[in-house]
């Protein structure tokens, strides 16, 4: 062994004691071991506590303690520290006794110290010795505390694949006891049970391992969890000195929470990589200089280019720009946030980004860009900026065709799409008209025309369907297609109720997502206006009606004031003449119209002959005669003929077909209203109104002044009969009449009798009554009669004395003679036989006979005039006049009931008591209706003619 290789020179050495053996040890060591020297035992373990020794050299005599009372203390402080007994009195006693204590070696007397070789040579076994157990020990302890880690399951099998020992975390593998399966082969124990690919995959790595080689295999086995049980087994030989196999280690270890991890690892990754390459944003990292260390492989969704052309193109600056941020604001802030610029990709195009700029550490990169591409948002942005220029336009624009012009000039700048156009709906026609459209849209689809609104056409569908259609290429859109059009992208959206807008463009599928959400905004906020606009139509065309309507009724409440002056003056007017002139006078007054006249029908009754007028005449009246006839005439002239309204709302149209319409226009009449002036079917002439305005006379103007005419008409017919009961002169006219429908003929020819009237016919509530005579001997046959007929309610027989018999009829239809009084004429008498019946009528001077002559042929069917002479009554209609003024309606009915009863007669008829009953009155107020009746008639004869002094008693 040469020095080198000896362990003594590396050694620590303790020297317990102070013998001359010791320090001959010392003299030997002291060139080759570091030695320590101590002369006590207590001394010796406070050393050894605090300091490392490779061997301990005692001498066995120390004070109070030998040198093997030492070693056993130290046994308790170490059990592999080498302890060297020397002594110079040594025997066999003391030598048993120190290689019974453990001693590493002792120095007998017999070994010469002074022979440092041999010395060295023992020291030098001892040390090397003690190295080569502890170095064993180790060992061991490394391997009991590798066989029993609790982490990893061992087995340690005998040459032939048995197993010959188990660690506890294998043990807990299986519920079986381990001792019941030792010396079985390995790959048929419980822990590989249920799956015969396992145990050969467990059999062929001990195979290996029997030839001499390491094995390795990951295996799964059944598991109490939802998931098998992953096993990492690893087997190795072990082989003696010799090289010869002494035994199989297998060691296995539980992977199955790594394996998991490793799996969710490549599922977290392939997320990854499936998210960075199809996510818009863009991830680049650069180092401090702006060269790329990482390009994300979705690079190309913003800017075109692939990842290794974006490699191939330099820095960050060549695609982001030189000035993106400062770089001490970044060291500062660690991170900035949407920075906004603008980049250019591959096909030319700009892109507006936002990128986030971030401090990282991550292999050679020191920069993280992350680029959202927000060229859509922006535009988006844009665009609702012009929908809001759009929308403020809107609102002041007031008519569809001018919103839907903004509508197709915003279309470029809000949608980026240069065809557009704006179809309104025709409700008249069910067309789609196109008011606006851009110059692109004409060059594409050629000239406009309209569209009927069904589904056969895009624009049509959309509209009646009410939804937006889109066709990324509308030559290939089914039964919609259209290949004639250089149009190939469309759309159509409604405009609600009023039509459809319509955007396009040559190029195919232009319309994404944004473009389709803001061509809804253009449409519903032209929709809204357009609403609007209808609205605000609507509303203006109600505050024009309803102005019309405050007008027409300010212009009524003015007429209806002229209706009650006129109605006020003709009450009180006396002659036809008086209210002629004030009718025309308050029509015409304060401009109301702006002339007015009366007119009658000459005797000729060819014509109108003025009676009255007033306003702006300007010599109309003398300009043309005013023919009566039913079409083609004068107004005037037209009521006349028709005897009907006639209007004329506006004399300007058909001015070459009527000549009077130019004298009517020159004077500035340019509506006129024809009224005729009929009572009870008796025309007192026309009322011919004219106005300075359009359409004056509508339906309520037509309605009130038509109420005037009939006043008009009622106050003529009572001034005519006013003048009949007062002129001293009147025809008597005497008809013959055959008219089986008149009752008193249809009386006479069922009774066979004569049936006659002399006058007495009275108006009640109750009817009308009138007083006939009969032959007495026909009185029932009368009453039989009338009872069978609708036109008589009621017969009461008032008188049965003499030849002839009075009875009182009550008529439910009009009776002539009040027809005849209503016009100014008296119904003298009638008289009807079987062969025939004859009327009397008296006519005053003042009323024209061909009018009464024409009221009792519209009365009968068969009338033939059989006679005409003039009367003069005049003192006699004067005193009739007043006694019949002086009568109350009750005396004249009471005197004449007692009258046509035979009550004056001598020897009377019937008794007062009788009439009385008739009338339904008691006796004494008969009595004192007869007597008064008779003081007026007495005064009106004799007296001075004033009958007021009697008129009183009612």
């Amino acid at each position: 062994m040469t020095r080198s290789d000896s362990v003594v020179d590396d050694s620590r050495v303790l020297l317990v004691g102070r013998s001359d053996c010791l320090d001959a040890v010392a003299t030997v060591l002291r060139d080759r071991a570091t030695t320590h020297t101590v002369e006590t035992a207590e001394a010796a373990l406070e050393q050894v506590r605090t300091r490392a020794f490779d061997c301990v050299l005692t001498e066995y005599e120390l004070d109070a303690r030998t040198g093997v009372e030492l070693l056993t203390d130290l046994r308790h402080v170490t059990s592999t520290l080498p302890v060297i007994l020397c002594t110079n009195a040594g025997d066999e006693a003391v030598a048993s006794e120190a290689i019974r204590a453990g001693v590493s070696d002792y120095l007998s007397p017999t070994l010469p110290v002074e022979d440092g070789a041999a010395l060295l040579d023992r020291i030098e076994r001892v040390v090397r010795h003690a190295r080569r157990t502890e170095t064993n020990r180790r060992r061991a302890r490394q391997f009991d505390a590798v066989f029993n880690d609790a982490q990893t399951a061992t087995w340690v099998l005998d040459p032939d694949g048995s197993l010959a020992r188990v660690n506890r975390t294998a043990r807990e593998l299986i519920d079986e006891s381990v001792e019941s399966v030792v010396s079985e082969s390995f790959w048929t124990l419980p822990w590989w049970t249920g799956d015969t690919t396992t145990r050969h995959d467990v059999e062929r790595l001990v195979e290996r391992a029997r030839d001499g080689r390491f094995g390795h295999a990951v295996i799964t086995r059944p598991s109490d969890a939802d998931t098998p049980q992953v096993v990492d087994l690893s087997v190795r030989p072990v082989e003696d000195e010799r090289g010869r196999l002494v035994s199989i280690v297998v060691e296995g270890v539980d992977i199955t929470e790594r394996v998991g991890l490793e799996r969710d690892l490549r599922a977290s990754e392939e997320l990854h990589r499936v998210t960075l390459n199809n996510m818009t944003d863009t991830v680049l990292i650069t180092d401090e200089d702006g060269a790329y260390t990482y390009v994300c492989p979705n690079v190309h969704f913003i800017f075109g280019y692939t990842a290794e052309e974006i490699h191939e193109m330099g820095g960050i600056a060549e695609l982001l720009g030189a000035d993106l941020f400062d770089r001490a604001d970044l060291a500062r802030e660690g991170v900035l946030k949407n920075i906004e610029c603008t980049a250019t990709d591959k096909a030319g195009r700009e892109h507006t980004l936002l990128v986030n700029v971030r401090e990282v550490s991550i292999q050679d990169g020191t920069i993280l860009y992350s680029c959202r591409d927000i060229t859509k948002r922006k535009q988006r942005e844009d665009a609702l900026a012009t929908l809001q220029e759009t929308a403020r336009d809107f609102l002041y624009a007031e008519t569809h065709q001018e919103i839907a012009h903004h509508v197709v000039a915003d279309t470029p700048s809000v949608l980026g799409l240069d065809a557009g156009a704006v179809y309104l709906f025709d409700a008249d026609t069910t067309d789609l008209e196109p008011v606006a459209s851009t110059a692109r849209m004409r060059d594409l689809d050629g000239p406009l025309s309209a569209i009927h609104a069904d589904p056969g056409h895009v624009v049509g569908r959309s509209f009646v369907e009410n939804e937006p259609l889109v066709f990324d290429d509308i030559h290939e859109s089914g039964g919609l297609a259209d290949p004639t059009t250089g149009l190939r992208s469309l759309m159509a959206v409604p405009l609600g109720e009023h039509g459809v807008f319509v955007a396009g463009s040559s190029a195919v599928g232009v319309f994404d997502e944004i473009t389709r959400e803001l061509a809804d905004l253009l449409a519903a906020t032209a929709e809204a206006a357009l609403d609007r606009v209808r609205r605000e139509s609507k509303l203006r065309e109600q505050d024009r009606t309803l102005q019309a309507q405050n007008d027409r009724l300010t212009e009524l409440n003015r007429i209806n004031e002229t209706i009650r002056e006129i109605d006020q003056a003709v009450v009180q007017a006396q002659t036809r003449a008086e209210i002629h002139h004030t009718v025309c006078e308050l029509l015409t007054a304060a401009d109301r119209f702006r002339f007015a006249w009366i007119g009658t029908p000459d005797p000729a009754m060819d014509h109108l002959e003025p009676q009255a007028w007033a306003g702006a005449e300007r010599g109309y009246l003398d300009s043309r005669p005013f023919t009566i006839a039913p079409s083609r005439t004068e107004p005037s002239g037209e009521a006349a003929a028709t005897g009907d309204v006639t209007a004329v709302p506006n004399v300007a149209a058909g001015l070459r077909d009527a000549p009077w319409r130019t004298d009517a226009l020159s004077r500035d009449y340019l509506s006129v209203l024809a009224l005729p002036l009929v009572y009870n079917d008796l025309s007192h002439g026309v009322l011919t109104v004219y106005a300075e305005t359009r359409a004056a006379f509508d339906g309520t103007m037509q309605a009130v002044l038509g109420e005037l005419a009939e006043t008009v008409a009622a106050a003529l017919s009572a001034i005519e009969r006013k003048n009949a009961l007062l002129t001293t002169s009147v025809t008597r006219v005497e008809f013959s009449v055959d008219d089986p429908t008149f009752v008193l003929t249809r009386l006479a020819r069922a009774a066979d009798c004569t049936v006659s009237y002399h006058g007495g016919v009275q108006q009640t509530t109750e009817g009308r009554h009138v007083f006939v005579t009969v032959d007495k001997g026909a009185v029932g046959a009368v009453e039989r009669a009338a009872a069978d007929l609708v036109a008589v309610s009621d017969v009461t027989r008032i008188s049965t004395n003499g030849d002839d018999c009075v009875v009182q009829l009550r008529l439910t239809q009009p009776f002539l003679a009040l027809e005849l009084a209503d016009h100014g004429a008296v119904f003298r008498n009638a008289t009807a036989s079987p062969e025939g019946t004859t009327l009397v009528v008296d006519v005053p001077e003042s009323v024209a006979v061909r009018n009464v002559v024409a009221l009792v042929r519209e009365a009968f069917t068969d009338v033939r005039l059989q006679s005409k002479q003039t009367l003069d009554q005049s003192a006699e209609q004067d005193l009739f006049s007043q006694f019949l003024a002086s009568l109350t309606d009750r005396q004249l009915e009471v005197v004449q009931t007692a009258f046509f009863s035979g009550y004056f007669e001598s020897p009377r008829r019937q008794t007062g008591e009788e009439i009385a009953e008739t009338l339904g009155i008691s006796p004494t107020a008969f009595y004192q209706h007869t007597r008064r009746v008779q003081r007026k008639l007495f005064t009106t004869l004799f007296g001075d003619g004033d009958v007021s002094i009697v008129a009183g008693g009612g």
